[in-house]
Order: C-alpha cells, then sequence, then structure tokens
C-alpha cells in the first residue's frame, strides 16, 4: 500500500529523540505505528494499545478511517522479512498524545499546542475565502513539498 505519495520524514524531534514518520501528502497527514508512538511518548507498547482501544471504544475517533496497514521490509535474524503493519494517523498520534502520562507525552503536548497556538495567530490556518484567493500559490507550494520529500536532503544525518 505503500504509494509514492508517502516518503519517510523527521516530522518531530526532541533532544537525542526523533521519530520518523510516513508522510502522505494526498491524505494531509503522517502515520506512525504502535511502536513508533510507544518510542516517541516513552511508554511501553502495551500502555498505548491500551490507550488505542479507548480512543476508540469511546467513539472519540473511527478506526476505518484511521488505521492503515503498511507492508514493512524488517530483517529477522539472517533473513528479510516482509509483514503488514498498522500505522495510525495524525488524529490518533494527537489523541494518544493527549493521554498518555510521560515526561516525553508532556513535551509532546506542549509542542502540539504550540504548533496549533502558531498556526491559529499567525495566520496559517486558511480561511475558505484565503485558500481561493490564494489557490495557485498554494498548488505551488504543494508541488515543491512533493518535489523535496524524496530529497536526499531530507534524510537524517548519521549519528
Amino acid at each position: 500500500m505503500n504509494t509514492s505519495s508517502q516518503a519517510p520524514i523527521v516530522i518531530y524531534q526532541e533532544a537525542d529523540q526523533q521519530v520518523e514518520v510516513r508522510l502522505d501528502v494526498e491524505q494531509g497527514t503522517v502515520w506512525l505505528t504502535q511502536r513508533q508512538m510507544a518510542e516517541l511518548f516513552g511508554k511501553d507498547v502495551r500502555t498505548v494499545n491500551e490507550h488505542l482501544l479507548n480512543v476508540y471504544s469511546e467513539g472519540e475517533l473511527e478506526r476505518d478511517s484511521t488505521i492503515r496497514k503498511f507492508r514493512i521490509v524488517r530483517q529477522e535474524g539472517a533473513r528479510k522479512v516482509s509483514r503488514s503493519i498498522e500505522h495510525y494517523n495524525l488524529d490518533v498520534i494527537i489523541s494518544v498524545g493527549y493521554r498518555v502520562k510521560s515526561p516525553q507525552g508532556t513535551r509532546f503536548r506542549q509542542w502540539a499546542t504550540r504548533v496549533l497556538r502558531e498556526h491559529l495567530t499567525q495566520g496559517w490556518t486558511l480561511s475558505r475565502q484565503r485558500f481561493e484567493e490564494n489557490a495557485r500559490e498554494l498548488e505551488a507550494a504543494m508541488a515543491l513539498v512533493r518535489k523535496t520529500a524524496g530529497s536526499p536532503a531530507l534524510a537524517p544525518s548519521p549519528k
């Protein structure tokens, strides 16, 4: 299911921690696995799974529209194994991030709140009228994002 519109890219970085996500330009979201969320929030995968179950059972989000399977190739011992792994979209990542209790979860919430505040107060959130007036500029910017998404310059630097 991995199409050309998805590319790994680092979108969140905290101290010595960076999280590689799958960027989906067409759907306007990013995707993480449970394991990646556990690393991001400094929690066990079981804790993330518990929060995910609550997000869905409480009706906060719908499973069908927030989960996508991607085929991942991993090295397991001496062989490469291809598995279909569930990834969760940005809505789920944010929901879990606001539920989990950890220092990393707190820093994520502070970051997410700051980014949202900047978008709202600095006019980055577009009204329908502004969007229609600036459609050509937005299309050019999206074309640039698509072009640079595959750029080697976006790859994480070796440690």
